[in-house]
């Protein structure tokens, strides 16, 4: 450990954080923390600073709007706000890691981790499950709660079909699985355009797929999602692109 020479000359360095080695962002900001849609940058990591890769993006995520997640920051971060809790409609709020890509075909372009979904693969949202907050293939696994799931990864093989799983990628909400904290948060494609969520992320499924194709395991991606006056808040202790906010696509 290095000590300064003078206390009159020191400098403090930058507090580390843990999405400091990320070379890729994705950055959702929300009006506040009640609304529905947010808008999406990408960025790539250039030198000491982000280079926006893409043009911002409306996304639609929580009908409740936003509330503090489980992911990667420090929950002493946090200021006045909601809680993310299970079943809230809300998106949660702060720095989450990104998981494995998902979707309905064999295979698909992305430099994630892919995995293809079949019929008995299921998220388990029922807090009690020893499984909560995992996808899990309900045919193999045996556990209390199972038969509660209400989240079938294969949305097209339901009794009321749609594509919103058709293509897709996991934000590491409540890694740690704490009961109630909220589970199955990923960005997927839109139900329609305004069309707010459960509290994942939903956008146009080409954009989405742009931003799989774009998505490298190797650059350990990084998922923000703040309301703009926390985003400015916390912007340079979190080590957070600037950007123009002003700008929409």
């Amino acid at each position: 450990m290095l000590l300064p020479l003078a206390a009159c000359a020191s400098t403090a360095a930058p507090q580390a954080n843990p999405w400091d080695n990320a070379r890729q962002m994705i950055v959702v900001t929300t009006a506040d923390w009640d609304s529905p849609t947010g808008t999406l940058r990408a960025f790539e990591r250039e030198g000491e600073g982000w280079r926006e890769t893409t043009q911002p993006l409306t996304v639609n995520v929580g009908r409740s709007g936003a509330g503090w997640g489980l992911g990667l920051h420090d929950a002493r971060d946090q200021d006045a706000g909601p809680v993310k809790r299970e079943g809230d409609g809300r998106a949660p709020a702060g720095v989450f890691a990104i998981g494995t890509a998902f979707g309905y075909a064999p295979q698909l372009s992305t430099g994630l981790a892919y995995k293809a979904m079949q019929a008995n693969d299921w998220c388990i949202d029922v807090p009690d499950s020893p499984l909560y907050n995992r996808i899990v293939d309900r045919s193999l696994a045996k556990a209390p709660g199972l038969d509660q799931a209400s989240e079938p990864m294969r949305r097209d093989l339901q009794a009321k079909p749609d594509d919103l799983y058709k293509v897709g990628f996991v934000i590491e909400h409540n890694a740690q699985a704490t009961p109630q904290g909220g589970s199955c948060i990923f960005a997927h494609v839109q139900r329609a355009p305004g069309a707010p969520t459960a509290g994942c992320t939903s956008m146009p499924e080409d954009a989405l797929r742009s931003l799989l194709a774009w998505l490298r395991d190797d650059a350990h991606p990084a998922f923000v999602l703040l309301p703009e006056n926390e985003y400015s808040r916390l912007q340079a202790a979190w080590h957070l692109p600037t950007f123009d906010s002003s700008t929409i696509l």
